[in-house]
């Protein structure tokens, strides 16, 4: 026997490769009239994170939830950058108070606290998915978090990096011998 694909079901289909979230532009795209949003929310189990965006209360949360919601919550485009995408991957004991996310949108949204959005764009070849979280590369973070994470952490990171596979020795070379290190 198979189901109807209920709104409900559909939305928590998508959510499910979101770490729970769905949006309201996800909603359109799967044929859920974004107002549906709304109404399962009040009838409970969605919970209404921010605009434009909700989490099924059902899905398990992880470590990584929060950096999703602040990509989401950003917008369309949205990526981790900086030490954001390092304290994704536990690198350089990064643990920013704020998430750092850009987007080559202008946002005038009200976001959290927890959350510092910049305007940046960069190249695809800059840019790339970590469980399913938009993120610059790794080898880009480390790169940008000059001056603000000590060196001897990036340098240690890079390593860490390249010898976990989440770096291409060639990237991390390049990286080391910029932060002024032979590998």
């Amino acid at each position: 026997m198979t189901l109807a694909p209920t709104y409900r079901r559909r939305l928590h289909e998508r959510a499910l490769d979101q770490y729970g979230y769905v949006t309201t532009t996800d909603a359109d795209e799967i044929g859920v009239p974004p107002g549906e949003l709304r109404k399962l929310s009040q009838r409970g189990g969605l919970e209404h994170v921010g605009y434009g965006l909700y989490r099924f209360e059902d899905i398990p949360r992880t470590g990584r939830d929060q950096f999703m919601e602040a990509v989401l919550l950003a917008g369309p485009d949205a990526y981790l950058q900086a030490d954001a995408v390092l304290a994704l991957h536990h690198l350089a004991l990064a643990n920013p108070r704020r998430i750092r996310v850009a987007t080559p949108r202008r946002n005038r949204r009200k976001l959290p606290d927890f959350l510092t959005v910049e305007r940046r764009s960069l190249s695809a070849d800059e840019l790339t998915l970590y469980e399913g979280i938009p993120a610059t590369t790794i080898a880009r973070a480390l790169l940008d978090c000059r001056g603000v994470i000590m060196d001897e952490r990036l340098i240690k990171a890079a390593k860490e990096a390249a010898r976990t596979g989440l770096l291409r020795r060639r990237d991390a070379q390049r990286i080391l011998s910029d932060l002024g290190t032979i590998a």
